[in-house]
């Protein structure tokens, strides 16, 4: 330890600079010291880190765990965080540090409820702000509990985020060090988020972002807040635009938790004009300190404001509009309407460049979106993939498929859909058109063919091919070798199960008309019920596969190999080629044993009870007319194998993506250039591995675009026109399920309708949950509220008393699962996540597709 730099200091001492108290400790100091107001507090230094680093023998451990970590596998930052969080945890705070920081929590009064903030010296800085890379701990009361919260900022260091974000930064394990801030809880009654540069188009004034309570649900974008802007000579108000703010982060014990607003809060006015022009010359103030644009976080309690944090803005655009590295966003072609329904499913996340070009492959060989050169039926927006229904219906108008027809057809498919009148169609060159069509129609079609004939074939022989060209992949030594599997092995694989899949959807219309014809037969409640459990041989529908295989694992009936070999490539991110896979994870198969065992629900029980129902149901259907009973299983018989095949094919889809993430991973690790590669497209990557370095020089910017949309909150299902993601993110009423270009903003309908995914009516508490990673939030027989399902969401399925999805339609991966389970669904719904907040009791009818709010959290 340093003798000359104390274990605790004043907050506003001079010696408070970023090497002793971290980068928000230097800048908290700063503030109070110009007389600025910042709560009254102190610095744990970084010399009591290293006190306690050094006298527990920590530091060779630490060091240790991190040389573990490969840069290019993010399962290895979390293996790397977990036996360091574990090293944190057995050891005590030093005596020295523990009197000193008792002797300076005494000092802020008796008992004092305070706020415990990391602050390490690599944070808040120019160009490396870290924001929320390390933890604070809010409303901690006690000697005891501020210990404890300051060793777990001491450990929330070495988290997998923050290891993540300093590998990309090139910051070495042995340059950083951390520092904790404890200052006096400032019980808010408003509080939120000042830019004095607008952070999305750089221009000159200061944007205030305002919600009632306490700053956490602002500064994590959980909330629609009030937005003021400022003219930042006058400093008078330019406009105010009152946000939704559904809900507020509130003192709650000893921590905090997020609660719905009061109804009569949520349309007022959180900051007056004078409150706003008092913050912004307070902003301004702080930006001369600094002499450079501040992002600076505040609250408001008993009419006085106070500065929490303030640091230099990192991620201004470079001018009006101006966008990241890379654009990524073919909205700005024109007036085109656009959905992510239906394969918005399959790929939720903003898509690296290699995850791109191999979406392109897989898009080329199949039937639909329907694309021509030159006149796509798909694109991205924002690195999100959509469909372009406008270009779609142009194209199947020239194959004679009308745009009512196209809609009526598709709507099942894409969900939501305008009236048909109100979609943009461009006008194609006809004949231009047709002569493009004829060979590629003719040229798909014999693949369909020839892929029907193969299909049992392939797939019985895929999971073993995949494995095998894996492990033959991971044992390549030579970069020329690795080039050329890709055309030869890999490329070919991938084309093979993207044929299978098209083969299996091309009788995408069985699937739409069965249902309905099946429900004239035996009325809907029961056609659903008699399209479940349509699995061939006993094997459960691939969508069912990870709960399924679960239990058996559990029962003995199956070994963990078994089980990883099936379903350790499917799951939430499994066409994503930078995130790995499940069975990467060393700890996913204990983790999902515990959620299982931690559970009253059980899905073989559920799936019981529909085969009972369902057993019932045809009984009823053949004492009351046998005709309809034999004609209900004539439809069936058509529609079970095409649905069987359609999900079996989009499995191995699934499985050949990981062996293309695995062709990466190696291309990265023989070239030394990492996880960059993830940002090079997969012919690009080719050119890499036979010696042309010249894409490497894309990397910065693309990856500062994809880190940009990652940020961003899911974009809207249906969108018109051009869109810009990060203004549309900025919008304090934006909407989660329309954009258009042309009107402006309004408030959506505040009725929830969607799809009837599943039938039933159920009553319950909802959970919105932005991803299956936070399903530890979800308790048993809680109603399921998300954007959009998939395979990765299924093992929570059994959990749930009913879901309710924004994204989705009746051929949807929530619609299919609840059925299969009989749990009632709404699916494709638009709004829910904007309207519904955890703890609402709802009402969930899955028969007619509504969702009624009984009683606001």
């Amino acid at each position: 330890m340093d003798a000359q730099v104390p274990l605790v200091m004043a907050l506003d001492d001079p010696g408070a600079v970023p090497g002793v108290a971290g980068g928000k400790g230097a800048s908290l100091a700063r503030l109070a010291r110009a007389g600025f107001r910042v709560p009254p507090g102190f610095h744990v230094t970084t010399s009591a880190y290293l006190d306690f680093v050094g006298r527990g023998g920590l530091r060779e451990p630490v060091l240790a765990a991190m040389s573990a970590v490969d840069v290019s596998d993010a399962a290895t930052f979390g293996a790397a965080a977990a036996r360091i969080g574990e090293l944190f945890a057995g050891q005590p705070v030093p005596a020295p540090a523990a009197a000193a920081i008792a002797g300076a929590y005494a000092c802020l009064g008796d008992d004092v409820p305070v706020a415990v903030r990391s602050s390490a010296t690599v944070e808040d800085l120019p160009g490396m702000s870290a924001a929320g890379q390390h933890d604070t701990y809010l409303n901690i009361r006690g000697e005891a509990a501020v210990l404890d919260a300051i060793k777990r900022c001491w450990a929330s260091l070495w988290s997998a985020r923050a290891i993540d974000y300093r590998a990309r930064c090139g910051v070495e394990p042995g340059e950083v060090s951390i520092a904790v801030v404890v200052q006096q809880f400032v019980l808010a009654e408003a509080a939120g988020v000042m830019f004095t540069i607008d952070p999305v188009d750089g221009a000159h004034k200061v944007v205030i972002s305002a919600n009632w309570g306490l700053g956490e649900s602002v500064v994590a974008g959980e909330v629609t807040p009030d937005v003021a802007v400022i003219d930042r000579a006058s400093g008078t108000l330019v406009s105010y635009q009152v946000g939704s703010k559904e809900m507020m982060t509130v003192a709650d014990g000893g921590a905090t938790r997020a609660a719905g607003t009061p109804a009569g809060l949520r349309s007022a006015v959180v900051l007056s004009p004078g409150q706003a022009a008092d913050l912004a010359r307070v902003g301004l103030a702080i930006e001369k300190l600094y002499d450079e644009p501040v992002d600076i976080e505040w609250a408001l309690a008993a009419g006085e404001l106070s500065v929490v944090q303030a640091r230099p803005v990192t991620t201004v655009a470079s001018g009006p509009a101006a966008g990241p590295g890379e654009q990524w966003n073919d909205s700005l072609a024109g007036d085109y309407l656009w959905s992510n329904g239906n394969l918005g499913e399959a790929f939720p996340d903003v898509m690296t460049p290699a995850t791109w070009s191999f979406v392109e492959v897989l898009m080329s060989r199949m039937t639909f979106p329907p694309s021509l050169p030159g006149y796509r039926g798909y694109g991205r927006i924002g690195g999100r993939f959509y469909a372009n229904v406008s270009m779609s219906i142009s194209l199947e108008a020239l194959a004679g498929i009308s745009p009512r027809r196209f809609a009526a057809l598709l709507g099942p498919v894409l969900g939501k859909l305008p009236p048909v009148e109100e979609i943009p169609r461009p006008r194609l060159p006809r004949w231009k058109a047709i002569r493009l069509m004829v060979p590629a129609t003719v040229a798909l079609l014999r693949r369909v063919r020839a892929s029907q004939k193969r299909m049992p074939e392939f797939l019985a022989g895929a999971p073993g091919r995949c494995e095998r060209l894996r492990a033959e992949i991971e044992q390549t030594t030579d970069a020329m070798v690795l080039a050329s599997l890709w055309p030869e092995k890999v490329r070919p694989l991938f084309e093979q199960a993207c044929d299978m899949l098209s083969a299996a959807v091309v009788h995408g219309t069985t699937l739409l008309s069965v249902p309905g014809k099946l429900a004239k037969l035996a009325g809907e409640a029961d056609s659903a019920l008699l399209l479940s459990g349509q699995q061939a041989g006993g094997a459960p529908l691939a969508s069912l596969g990870p709960v399924t295989g679960l239990a058996r694992l559990a029962r003995g009936e199956i070994d963990r190999a078994t089980f990883a070999r099936q379903y350790g490539h499917r799951g939430s991110h499994e066409v994503e080629l930078s995130i790995p896979r499940p069975a990467e994870d060393s700890a996913w198969i204990d983790n999902q044993l515990a959620a299982l065992h931690g559970t009253a629900h059980d899905a073989d029980a559920l799936l019981a009870n529909q085969e009972a129902a369902r057993a019932a149901a045809w009984e009823r259907l053949a004492q009351h007319d046998p005709r309809k009973a034999a004609a209900a299983r004539k439809l069936i018989a058509r529609w079970a194998p095409v649905a069987r095949d359609r999900e079996a094919a989009r499995s191995e889809v699934a499985r050949s993506a990981w062996v293309a993430r695995t062709w990466v991973r190696r291309a990265g690790e023989l070239t030394g250039h990492g996880d960059d590669l993830f940002f090079l497209e997969l012919p690009e990557t080719v050119g890499l591995l036979r010696g042309d370095p010249a894409p490497l020089a894309k990397v910065p910017a693309r990856r500062a675009s994809y880190e940009t949309y990652q940020a961003l909150p899911p974009y809207p299902a249906l969108i018109r026109g051009r869109f810009d993601p990060t203004r549309w993110a900025a919008g304090p009423n934006r909407r989660s399920d329309y954009y258009d270009e042309r009107a402006q903003t309004t408030k959506p309908d505040d009725t929830i309708t969607g799809f009837p995914g599943a039938a039933g009516v159920v009553e319950g508490i909802a959970r919105v949950l932005p991803a299956p990673e936070d399903a530890g939030q979800f308790g048993d027989g809680e109603i399921l509220v998300t954007t959009v399902t998939n395979i990765g969401w299924t093992p929570i399925f059994p959990r749930a008393a009913a879901v309710v999805t924004d994204v989705g339609a009746p051929l949807s991966h929530a619609a299919i699962v609840a059925r299969e389970l009989g749990i009632p669904a709404v699916v494709g719904c638009g709004n829910a996540t904007m309207l519904l907040h955890s703890g609402d009791r709802v009402r969930v009818d899955g028969s007619n597709g509504t969702v009624e709010v009984l009683h606001q959290a």
